[in-house]
């Protein structure tokens, strides 16, 4: 018994070596000993040799199926009005009245929604062109030969059985840090020391965190970083997006108050930090809300706010609607792009299938997680401009970086039906249509595409 004590003892000691003097330190200065970057460089050699065995597998085998591609709608991206035009173009005299062929567009998107609609399909996870090595991203992977077979066999000894155990282990170790190191510095008096201090503990536990994950994040553009006063808005695809932009600057967090270990965070966090957390009722307060975020953003001398304001996880393919109440606070926004590499793990969270406790176990069970982050210039409302207008402006900045798709649709429908007004404002676009107020856009339209067919002929 007691050689066992011993033999424990001195596991723990290593342990504790490690984590301090390869882990902790190196985050504490923001630094890396590179052995992130030398694994991340052996799996693209991985992969790439697997995409090459796949591909002349298939070759070999005519007879295996092809993985299946997401997107059998090819829609035609233009609104409402430019493909009544189109159709109303073949009978001028149709123009400001209703045509009983325009129900043949309203039965097309309606055929459309139904076999695809563009929201459900942001909320599920997509299937890789080619399989990475992990079983669950890709459907329809089959034997191909017994090497590639070893391969895999060998990548979930080595996710489960060597990075799980090393993952958990640094990730309790740096949410513990962060609670007894915020609970620390928060007996602190208020001072520029204990701001110092409690930054320090934040950038070091997430960095820890980070590691636990074997993230490799590329920020760019880093003279735009958020600043003190500001609001950072971002498009969400997980709750580690927060570890993600953490690791380069702190932010006050916003969210709901909550219990269990998530509630022990909150309290540690807010004696060192100026977090703001609203209790359930506050938060159907919007004007309690409001004021209370205006109150931190008045103070130049407070972290930058971080918010997400689609409100849910988005399967990084898209960004959608950005609620416009981040954004009828004031001060300056600060835009951020999160765009993950899902060739080395998928970091998007299906809440609605998967609890906390199972995406982070599939999340440690991955290859890795490689991010690129980009700081977009600073923006102001204009003059004219009201906060759904900006939004939308902010939002179109952040998918454009990114290479997202720019979609105007509540991310809310995830759980919820359609709102009235969107189907009002659907309603109103195409009383407009009838009414004629489009009349001369439609004629000219009409007249410019007869002619270009008469010159074709």
């Amino acid at each position: 018994m007691e050689n066992l004590w011993c033999v424990a003892g001195t596991i723990f000691q290593l342990w504790m070596f490690v984590v301090v003097f390869f882990i902790m330190l190196p985050a504490m200065f923001g630094l890396s000993l590179g052995v992130t970057e030398v694994y991340i460089q052996v799996l693209v050699k991985i992969l790439e040799w697997a995409t090459l065995r796949i591909q002349r597998g298939r070759q070999e085998q005519p007879s295996a199926s092809v993985p299946l591609h997401k997107g059998i709608i090819e829609r035609a991206g233009g609104s409402m009005e430019e493909e009544m035009w189109q159709l109303r173009c073949s009978r001028p005299e149709a123009a400001g009245a209703f045509c009983l062929s325009d129900g043949v567009y309203f039965c097309k998107k309606g055929l459309e929604s139904i076999v695809e609609d563009q929201v459900t399909q942001r909320f599920s996870s997509e299937e890789l062109a080619s399989w990475n090595l992990l079983t669950r991203t890709n459907q329809n992977f089959y034997y191909i030969s017994l090497r590639l077979t070893i391969i895999w066999g060998l990548g979930v000894f080595v996710r489960y059985c060597i990075l799980l155990p090393f993952r958990i282990a640094l990730a309790s170790t740096g949410l513990s840090w962060l609670v007894i190191g915020t609970s620390v510095v928060g007996f602190l008096p208020e001072s520029s020391a204990k701001n110092w201090l409690s930054e320090l503990v934040h950038l070091t536990c997430y960095r820890i965190c980070a590691r636990g994950l074997s993230a490799t994040i590329h920020y760019h553009n880093k003279e735009n970083r958020p600043q003190k006063g500001g609001i950072c808005v971002a498009n969400h695809t997980t709750p580690i997006d927060v570890v993600i932009l953490a690791n380069d600057g702190c932010y006050a967090m916003v969210g709901q108050t909550h219990g269990g270990l998530l509630g022990i965070l909150q309290k540690s966090m807010v004696r060192s930090c100026p977090h703001v957390w609203f209790e359930r009722s506050e938060m159907k307060d919007r004007n309690a809300v409001t004021s209370r975020l205006r109150h931190h953003v008045a103070a130049k001398t407070k972290l930058p706010i971080l918010i997400f304001p689609e409100g849910t996880c988005v399967n990084n393919t898209s960004v959608m609607m950005f609620k416009k109440g981040s954004f009828e606070i004031g001060g300056t926004i600060y835009p951020v792009t999160i765009k993950y590499d899902r060739r080395f793990g998928d970091a998007f969270w299906n809440s609605s299938k998967y609890n906390i406790v199972s995406y982070l176990l599939r999340t440690m069970t991955s290859w890795a997680i490689v991010v690129n982050v980009w700081y977009l210039p600073p923006m102001t409302i204009q003059d004219g401009e009201d906060a759904a207008q900006f939004a939308n402006r902010v939002k179109s900045v952040i998918a454009h970086q990114g290479g997202l798709l720019d979609l105007a649709w509540d991310g809310g429908l995830k759980r919820y039906k359609v709102k009235d007004s969107l189907k009002e404002e659907q309603q109103k676009t195409y009383s407009n249509i009838i009414v004629g107020q489009n009349d001369i856009r439609t004629t000219k339209t009409c007249s410019e595409t007869r002619g270009s067919i008469m010159l074709d002929q």
